[in-house]
């Protein structure tokens, strides 16, 4: 296998584990952050990049891993105003499906090619390589990135071409956002009625209603720290992202309300399941 030199943008929660992962599989990387303080930790094995362009320069194939459509718009921006033909991009960014599509096509008028692979998995997958990663794009350009993901990820889904993968992530992002508010919902349902958290949650996730989703949010219910995995604005991006691909359904105005709400009390910052806070109050 030829081993091409990789390039990281996007040191946050998610994209700092994810590429340290890169660089502990011995492959040869350099990162960036418009943050520099958060490249801590890759000075001795990897290359810090001051800049997007000095990063592309030295890379084949680049990851991104960004907050919001804003953030990858302005990154990508600056990426086309290289020379970047032949490099392979892979966003792994939750971003609008109409964003991807657009620098998908951009990238491939100027010689380059591009796959959307955004993960399922919070902070702890990422950490442990053992996120879900939902692809979208060329089955070559796949086949090239493939032996870099298996790092990140225990499973690699290819789901057609540019677009597909950026869908899977919003329907399945959908669904989370549900669960969460079902289960706050039910935690403080039982907290009214005298039962432990404990006990509760015990019997949620040993019964056909518990999911990886609950169980990982269970210390936090129990210990009521809802210090972020991924952050409830996050959430709510990601449900207004949903509503603007097509998701017309009878939960979706619950869900925006719920977590606009959160928003709204300043809530944002905490732990997705820290809307249990919000519907509380």
């Amino acid at each position: 296998m030829k081993i091409e030199k990789l390039g990281f943008i996007g040191l946050g929660n998610m994209g700092h584990p994810m590429a340290k992962n890169l660089e502990k599989a011995g492959f040869p990387l350099s990162v960036y952050n418009r943050n520099r303080a958060k490249a801590a930790g890759f000075e001795e094995q990897s290359m810090i990049r001051e800049g997007i362009a000095e990063l592309v320069e030295h890379a084949d194939i680049v990851f991104s891993m960004l907050t919001n459509d804003e953030a990858v718009n302005e990154v990508y921006e600056k990426i086309l105003q290289g020379d970047i033909k032949g490099k392979l991009f892979v966003d792994m960014s939750t971003i609008s499906r109409e964003l991807t599509l657009s620098i998908a096509s951009k990238l491939k008028e100027k010689g380059a090619a591009f796959i959307d692979a955004p993960v399922a998995g919070s902070t702890k997958p990422a950490t442990e390589g053992t996120l879900i990663i939902m692809v979208g794009g060329d089955p070559e350009d796949l086949h090239r990135a493939r032996p870099y993901l298996e790092q990140m990820g225990k499973s690699i889904k290819h789901l057609g071409e540019n677009g597909q993968g950026i869908a899977a992530k919003l329907a399945i992002n959908y669904f989370l956002s549900t669960i969460y508010q079902g289960l706050a919902e039910t935690i403080l349902f039982s907290d009214k009625l005298g039962i432990q958290r404990s006990d509760m949650l015990e019997i949620i996730n040993d019964s056909a209603s518990g999911s990886g989703a609950t169980k990982v949010k269970t210390p936090l219910l129990v210990e009521e720290n809802y210090s972020p995995a991924f952050a409830l604005d996050l959430m709510l991006k990601d449900i207004r992202l949903a509503q603007q691909a097509g998701a017309e359904y009878p939960l979706l105005k619950t869900l925006l309300d719920t977590y606009g709400k959160a928003h709204d009390q300043g809530l944002g910052q905490l732990d997705v399941i820290g809307i249990i806070e919000s519907i509380k109050s």
